[in-house]
């Protein structure tokens, strides 16, 4: 039976930075996990001292949600360390004051539509990840019958099963007989389309990637050792190779 410790970082890997795609015990900003006389105690950092207050309140509140569906009776203390809005955030954790609760009047509005927006562009770097997948396997394959390729199309595996959590995630249709390339909305782009969707996915996939390559480096040198606690995400060669191409034609 696994203990409580194990249960929390079981429970942290569901829990993803919300402009990186990644987990957030993947990317190292788990610090630590203690379960104490009755108290389960997570400490998060990040990278920067600076890094969003949005961002850094959703991924802590994220966090607290995961670990009390786990901790049962045990209170649930999540420490957001050496951000320069920690203490705010701390206290607007421990006391369950949601965002707005927690910023008051520097908060414009709640996280719903934040969150919404990277759930949208990790569907769209997922998207292209799995069709990039599906060119590089067929080479004679034009982009233009992309429009035609299915979730049940695509072939088993981390890049497919990716992309059906991020399209759960949006409420969109699962089903095998569902198109790969479709927009926010769950419809598909017309046939002529296609190729200039599949840049335009492609430049966010990068942007997302080069970003958590980015903060990697970052945590690493802030926390000198936190890089045993990073794993690195695994890539499908496919799309790695397509990456490099475009690293040497820029």
């Amino acid at each position: 039976m696994p203990d409580l410790e194990q249960l929390a970082r079981s429970a942290l890997d569901s829990v993803y930075d919300p402009e990186l795609d990644e987990p957030i015990t993947d990317l190292g900003f788990v610090r630590s996990v203690a379960a104490v006389d009755g108290e389960l105690t997570v400490h998060l950092r990040l990278p920067t001292s600076f890094c969003s207050p949005n961002f850094a309140y959703l991924m802590a509140s994220d966090a607290k949600d995961v670990l009390t569906a786990v901790a049962g009776e045990r209170r649930v203390v999540v420490q957001l360390d050496d951000h320069h809005d920690s203490d705010l955030i701390n206290r607007g954790l421990a006391a369950d004051a949601g965002y707005l609760g927690t910023f008051g009047s520097e908060a414009e509005k709640d996280l719903d539509e934040l969150r919404l927006t990277f759930r949208r562009k990790a569907h769209t770097a997922a998207m292209e990840r799995a069709l990039t997948g599906l060119l590089r396997a067929n080479p004679a394959l034009p982009e233009e019958d992309l429009h035609d390729v299915t979730l049940g199309g695509l072939p088993a595996g981390r890049t497919t099963d990716a992309l059906l959590r991020r399209r759960a995630a949006l409420g969109l249709s699962v089903e095998p007989g569902e198109p790969v390339l479709v927009d926010e909305h769950g419809e598909p782009y017309p046939r002529e389309e296609v190729p200039l969707r599949l840049r335009f996915a492609r430049s966010i996939r990068i942007s997302i990637d080069g970003n958590a390559h980015f903060c990697r480096g970052l945590l690493r040198t802030r926390y000198p050792g936190s890089e045993t606690d990073q794993t690195t995400r695994p890539h499908d060669p496919s799309v790695s190779a397509v990456a490099g191409e475009e690293a040497r034609a820029s």
